[in-house]
């Protein structure tokens, strides 16, 4: 069994899109995301064809040449066969393969499976485990799997969810699950997801660049260190430099307001690195240009490296004080920050 070196857990939307299409050919070629679509509440069967379109058709736009798996867990139980029936012109493409998992109604299961089938490109079995390891899921996972009856391909996916500072265990959790999981299946593919960053608050930011653990990356290497006979073939994923709760905001119309205030972010060994910045306001140039210095001061600067996240900061920083072009905003900064970050994950999983 091979798969991908990384699972970045990625939502459909223009920031994450832009991410993955300005990443370098030899990082995304390492690389394979999983896409989720935001919820879509009280969408009916008549505009769901053309939402599913709106969020999707860009994700596919950039999977002209790689695998990707395409999700709705947020999907009502009135939607999963008009979600199945839109999706699987995606999949039908032969690049974004569908997902389902143990919770998941036996509609939806039935759909993501017989979609699989027809399209040739196997099913993604996402196993959510968000709080402890319970030993019915794995019963769960046959029964699902049984639904596949042996013809479609399958890939175990074991999403950790949030990974933070109040879940020392996960990584025994994970290895738990993963004893009880590798069992049931010749898994085509497996990696293990993990959530490590914060939810940021404005007064977090206060004292100037702040660092958090990346405990999810702390649990990854617990798993690395178990040494368990899969492990050369588990792949790492993770939720990227946004808290897992992000990918459950439901989409609003676009308007004009928001906080003040945002962050970059940059991604080093052990820790997220947040830096204050300005939306608006006459100190808006200065302090995003001075920020951007503050983490091209950083020893961890990765100049030769990185990549377009890299290049944004320095053109940022090295900017003209009388000028705001060039400084951002939070779509600009979340791209940013999600392309340094993958990088980087995939230069230390490469070992390059």
């Amino acid at each position: 069994m091979s798969g991908p070196l990384y699972v970045p857990v990625l939502p459909a939307r223009p920031h994450a899109v832009a991410a993955y299409r300005r990443l370098r050919p030899d990082v995304r070629a390492a690389l394979m995301p999983l896409w989720n679509l935001p919820p879509l509440p009280a969408v009916g069967s008549a505009r769901l064809e053309a939402a599913v379109r709106k969020f999707v058709a860009p994700v596919s736009g950039v999977h002209r040449h790689h695998d990707g798996w395409i999700d709705a867990p947020f999907a009502e139980d009135a939607q999963i066969s008009g979600l199945a029936d839109a999706l699987s012109a995606y999949s039908e493409l032969g690049r974004l393969r569908p997902v389902t998992g143990p919770e998941r109604t036996e509609a939806q299961q039935t759909a993501a499976v017989e979609v699989a089938r027809r399209c040739g490109c196997g099913v993604g079995v996402r196993v959510r485990v968000a709080t402890e390891w319970d030993g019915g899921t794995a019963e769960a996972v046959r029964m699902l799997l049984a639904r596949a009856c042996s013809t479609v391909p399958v890939d175990l996916m074991l999403d950790m969810s949030s990974v933070l500072g109040d879940r020392p265990g996960a990584g025994k959790e994970a290895l738990r699950a993963l004893d009880a999981l590798f069992a049931l299946a010749p898994w085509r593919t497996a990696a293990v997801l993990g959530g490590g960053f914060p939810r940021v608050t404005g007064d977090m930011l206060e004292q100037g660049l702040r660092e958090e653990p990346r405990t999810d990356w702390h649990m990854w290497s617990e798993i690395r260190a178990s040494g368990r006979t899969y492990l050369p073939s588990l792949g790492y994923g993770d939720y990227g430099v946004q808290p897992v709760g992000a990918l459950a905001q439901v989409p609003q119309p676009d308007r004009k307001g928001g906080p003040p205030w945002g962050f970059l972010r940059y991604t080093t060994g052990n820790a997220f690195l947040l830096c204050k910045v300005l939306t608006r306001g006459t100190e808006r140039i200065a302090v995003n240009r001075r920020a951007a210095r503050q983490i091209l001061g950083l020893p961890e600067f990765r100049e030769a490296t990185g990549g377009a996240g890299e290049h944004w900061l320095r053109a940022c920083a090295d900017g003209p004080a009388t000028s705001g072009r060039g400084t951002g905003g939070p779509t600009e900064w979340l791209w940013v920050g999600n392309v340094q970050h993958m990088t980087y994950v995939v230069r230390c999983l490469s070992g390059s």
